[in-house]
């Protein structure tokens, strides 16, 4: 049945490892940038569901990370019901679950499920936050660790920035150099207003003299906390701020219990291609200078278990895959 935001609060409680994404101040987050939440709880299991209006009455669903508890065959009359009422063309179900084999994907319950493209970043570097400190920096490349202590040497400092349109600022700038989109200041602002009074997000900047080098806004829940939007300048680049920056993000987490920290996004191939292959691309190829930033810090890739699209309106389905795939692809 559907539930408000205090009673999705409340089951979330019980959940404390559930994916940030299902987080109700998220969907709040979304709510004002143009989607509405939905939440439904059926005895122990959960979703939260986006639905995004459409012209001519219709509208998108997306589950992002979810559901909560249980399996999702456990809500899917009240998710059929619901999403019809909202003249849903189709919802996406994007698991919080990693692959097991390389052949682990979501089942389909019947002919008009299909496999579709995840709106999060599919693979991904999962860096351990359990022991020390210093086994913590063990397991990274040995070039990182370097990396880290030559910025604390050469007058690196990082800080929790509280400017966020200061943030947002060198976020376009990035955004216009590595050729990915930027959200708003309003969406950097919203989520750190809605996130970072319960202790689950902050924001750090890394400086010298008083100049900003690089920033990022991280998000943490239960064992987890995920690198969600990073920006850095041209300028300094030899002190390595961007290391720094990471290192003191990941004992941010740890200190507030997480023993994992998601890098959040690398190029969706085998880690034997990445590593074989790596070394021999530019910086500018896809995600290929991230993969070889993120690799230092020694964590594990990850894959998760892919997307499904439930379609209710077939033709629709067929229109909209056409008009996004002319637009670039993004659903966000």
């Amino acid at each position: 049945m559907k539930c408000s935001l205090a009673e999705w609060n409340e089951f979330l409680a019980h959940s404390p490892d559930a994916h940030i994404l299902q987080s109700g101040a998220w969907g709040e987050l979304k709510s004002r940038f143009g989607w509405q939440p939905v939440r439904i709880i059926n005895d122990n299991t959960g979703a939260q569901i986006l639905f995004r209006r459409l012209p001519a009455g219709a509208s998108i669903g997306y589950i992002a990370k979810g559901p909560v508890g249980g399996p999702l065959e456990a809500l899917l009359p009240e998710i059929d019901e619901i999403s019809r009422t909202f003249h849903a063309i189709f919802l996406k179900v994007e698991p919080d679950r990693w692959q097991t084999s390389p052949d682990d994907s979501i089942g389909k319950l019947n002919e008009n499920w299909v496999t579709s493209k995840p709106i999060q970043p599919q693979r991904t570097v999962m860096v351990s936050l359990e022991g020390s400190e210093d086994e913590i920096l063990a397991h990274m490349k040995q070039k990182t660790r370097y990396n880290i202590r030559l910025a604390a040497k050469k007058g690196v400092l990082v800080t929790p920035e509280l400017d966020l349109d200061r943030f947002h600022a060198m976020l376009k700038i990035t955004g216009v150099r590595d050729h990915f989109n930027v959200h708003s200041s309003e969406y950097y602002v919203t989520a750190y207003d809605l996130f970072h009074p319960s202790g689950n997000c902050e924001v750090f900047t890394a400086s010298f003299e008083g100049s900003p080098l690089a920033s990022l806004m991280v998000f943490a829940r239960g064992n987890t906390a995920w690198y969600m939007y990073g920006a850095s300048t041209d300028e300094e680049r030899n002190r390595m701020p961007t290391y720094l920056l990471q290192w003191q993000a990941m004992l941010w987490a740890k200190a507030r219990g997480c023993t994992q920290y998601d890098l959040w996004g690398i190029p969706d191939l085998d880690e034997e291609e990445l590593e074989e292959h790596f070394t021999q691309k530019e910086s500018h190829q896809g995600l290929w200078g991230v993969y070889r930033f993120k690799r230092g810090f020694g964590g594990d890739v990850l894959r998760s278990s892919g997307a499904v699209d439930i379609v209710y309106k077939p033709w629709l389905y067929k229109v909209y895959q056409k008009a996004l795939a002319m637009r670039g692809g993004s659903e966000e």
